[in-house]
C-alpha cells in the first residue's frame, strides 16, 4: 500500500512538473506573440491582394496553399536556423533584427509615397496572356516569399524575447508562435476574401429584406474594409519596424535613437503621463523614425539592390 501512495505521488508531482512546464511555455508564447503583434497585422493585411482578381473557387485553396507555406517556412527552416545561430552565433541575432526592421521601415515607407506620389506602373498590355492555373501559382509563389521575410521577422523578434535557457522549451514556444500566428493570419485572411462573396449570397437568397440590405453593404464597404487594413498594416510595419531598428541599436551600442525618442515622449506628455498615452507618443514617434529611415532607404536599394535583383528575373 506504501508503494502505491508513493507511486501516486511521484505521479502528481511529474504532472505537476508538466502543467508547470506547459505553463511557462505559455506565458513565454503570449510575451513573444505580443512583441511580435505588429509584423502579423502587416501579414494579415499584405496576403488578401494576392487573392484579388481570382475565381471565388480558388480563393480559399490558394489561402490554404500559402498558409501550408508559410507554417513549412516557420517550423523547418526558420525555427531550427533561428535555434542554430542563438546557439553557436548568438551575436548575429542584433544584426538580423536591425536588417528586417529597416525592410519593414523601407516597405513602409514605400507605399507611403506611393500613396503621396501616385502609382507610375508601366502597362503590359503586350505581354502573352497567362492561364488562371499559371496566375495562381505565381500569385502563390509570390505570396509565399513575402511572407517568409514577414515571418523571418516574427520568428526572430519571438526568439528575442524567450528568456530561457533550455533548448528544447525555446523550440517548442517558436513552434507555439509559429502554429497560432499562421492560424491568425490566414484565418483572419480567409475571413476577409469570403466576406464579400457572403454578402452577395446574402443580398440574393435572404428571406428577410434587412438581410439583404446588410448583404449589400458587406459588398460595398469590403474594398474601404481592405484599404483600411491595407493603412494599419503599412502603420503598424513603420511603428514594428522603428521600434526593431531603435532597440537593435541600443543593443549594438548605438543609443541616440532611443535617447531621441524617448526626449520626444518626455517633451511631449512629460514623465507624468498614464501608460496608454505613452505607448501612443512612443509608437508615434517609432512610426515617424521608421518612416524617415524608410525613405532615406528608398534610393539606396533603387540604386545599389534592385540592379542586383535584375540578374536574377523569376521563371
Amino acid at each position: 500500500m506504501s508503494g502505491l501512495l508513493a507511486l501516486l505521488d511521484d505521479v502528481a508531482a511529474i504532472a505537476k512538473m508538466a502543467a508547470a512546464q506547459v505553463d511557462d511555455i505559455a506565458a513565454h508564447a503570449a510575451k513573444a506573440t505580443g512583441k511580435s503583434a505588429g509584423v502579423v497585422v502587416d501579414d494579415a493585411a499584405v496576403t488578401p491582394k494576392y487573392v484579388t482578381g481570382i475565381a471565388a473557387a480558388r480563393e480559399l485553396p490558394m489561402v490554404g496553399r500559402i498558409a501550408a507555406g508559410s507554417i513549412f517556412s516557420k517550423l523547418v527552416i526558420l525555427l531550427p536556423a533561428l535555434l542554430l545561430l542563438q546557439s553557436f552565433a548568438s551575436w548575429v541575432i542584433a544584426p538580423l533584427l536591425l536588417l528586417g526592421g529597416c525592410y519593414l521601415c523601407f516597405e513602409g515607407a514605400e507605399k507611403i509615397w506611393h500613396w503621396i506620389l501616385g502609382h507610375h506602373e508601366v502597362e503590359r498590355d503586350t505581354e502573352k496572356p497567362v492561364s488562371a492555373a499559371h496566375l495562381e501559382e505565381q500569385r502563390v509563389k509570390g505570396a509565399i516569399k513575402t511572407d517568409f521575410i514577414l515571418s523571418a521577422e516574427i520568428m526572430t523578434i519571438a526568439l528575442s524575447t524567450i528568456e530561457v535557457d533550455d533548448l528544447w522549451t525555446r523550440a517548442v514556444v517558436l513552434a507555439v508562435v509559429a502554429i497560432v500566428f499562421t492560424i491568425m493570419v490566414y484565418g483572419a485572411v480567409a475571413l476577409l476574401v469570403k466576406v464579400d462573396d457572403v454578402g452577395l449570397h446574402m443580398s440574393q437568397e435572404a428571406s428577410w429584406k434587412f438581410l439583404r440590405s446588410f448583404g449589400r453593404g458587406l459588398v460595398v464597404a469590403m474594398p474601404t474594409v481592405l484599404n483600411v487594413i491595407s493603412v494599419v498594416g503599412t502603420i503598424a510595419m513603420l511603428w514594428v519596424g522603428g521600434s526593431i531598428v531603435e532597440h537593435s541599436l541600443h543593443t549594438l551600442h548605438v543609443s541616440w535613437p532611443h535617447e531621441a525618442t524617448g526626449w520626444v515622449v518626455t517633451a511631449l506628455i512629460g514623465n507624468e503621463a498614464g501608460g496608454a498615452l505613452t505607448w501612443i507618443v512612443t509608437a508615434t514617434a517609432h512610426a515617424v523614425f521608421g518612416f524617415l529611415l524608410g525613405s532615406l532607404l528608398i534610393p539606396v536599394v533603387t540604386v545599389l539592390l534592385m540592379p542586383i535583383g535584375v540578374l536574377f528575373p523569376e521563371k
